[in-house]
């Protein structure tokens, strides 16, 4: 069998605020390609795992590494490198208000300092068509965005580096279920095209099941279980058997993705 790298490693991770432990010796992998979901009930630290991936928290202890590159010991120019080569789409979309559709995309080409003008009106339009959205709504502003349209070019701009990572938290919060299905099939196409790696955070039970290759699972302050969807399931903790327990009753074992309680074929 082929083996296939790690793209992140977390070892022996602990997490405190204060006298409040969140994560004790917590590990992790995620393989390259995969999408890995991250789920745990509230408070097991979830988004804050996230955050450590990103590097925009340092945890007690333990080492967090992106790319074979530990993530908060590295000089600038690596840390430059493992940013270049990560996307990240937030739970509410976090586009800047003061900024255009186009500008919201075109900001981190222009933080490369390498491109002209014309080089990134040409990359930021490559990248609305990419999501489906129209080039006349590339001066709009965020305000006037539908929430369906705002996960759109929040995920545009991720993409903008054309990163081998993605983070995605809460990808298809806040939208209806036609809405959600339809940008779980972008996700999916995606991945499938730019061949992307990628770590989501979801409690959306069907946004799961369509896109997760592996589920890791957060309680007792670490990874309690990882493993696809049959796997984790029939875990014996008790926020497992919670959490996944109409998925239990009608899991269908021949495929992690099928399950009888959907209406037909998930997206791919």
């Amino acid at each position: 069998m082929e083996h296939v790298p790690d793209i992140i490693e977390i070892h022996g991770l602990d997490t405190r605020f204060g006298r409040h432990v969140v994560h004790q010796d917590l590990n992790l992998s995620v393989k390259k390609g995969e999408i890995l979901t991250l789920v745990g009930g509230s408070g097991s630290g979830k988004t804050t795992l996230l955050r450590q991936m990103l590097g925009l928290e340092q945890p007690a202890k333990g080492e967090v590494r992106i790319f074979g590159r530990s993530r908060y010991n590295c000089n600038f120019a690596l840390l430059r490198n493992i940013r270049n080569r990560t996307g990240v789409l937030f739970q509410q979309g976090a586009l800047f208000s003061a900024l255009t559709v186009f500008d919201n995309i075109a900001l981190p080409l222009r933080e490369l300092r390498t491109l002209n003008e014309q080089i990134i009106h040409d990359l930021v339009m490559i990248k609305l068509n990419m999501v489906a959205i129209e080039p006349e709504h590339a001066y709009k502003m965020p305000a006037n965005l539908s929430g369906g349209m705002i996960k759109r070019v929040s995920l545009a701009r991720a993409l903008a580096l054309d990163p081998e990572l993605l983070f995605l938290d809460e990808p298809t919060a806040g939208l209806d279920p036609e809405l959600s299905e339809s940008f779980v099939r972008l996700i999916l196409n995606m991945r499938k095209e730019l061949d992307l790696t990628i770590v989501m955070v979801t409690h959306d039970v069907d946004t799961l099941v369509s896109l997760s290759d592996r589920i890791a699972v957060l309680a007792d302050k670490k990874v309690i279980a990882t493993g696809t969807l049959d796997q984790v399931c029939t875990h014996p903790h008790p926020f497992v058997e919670s959490f996944f327990k109409s998925i239990r009753k009608n899991l269908q074992h021949t495929d992690n993705r099928e399950l009888s309680w959907k209406t037909g074929p998930m997206p791919s």
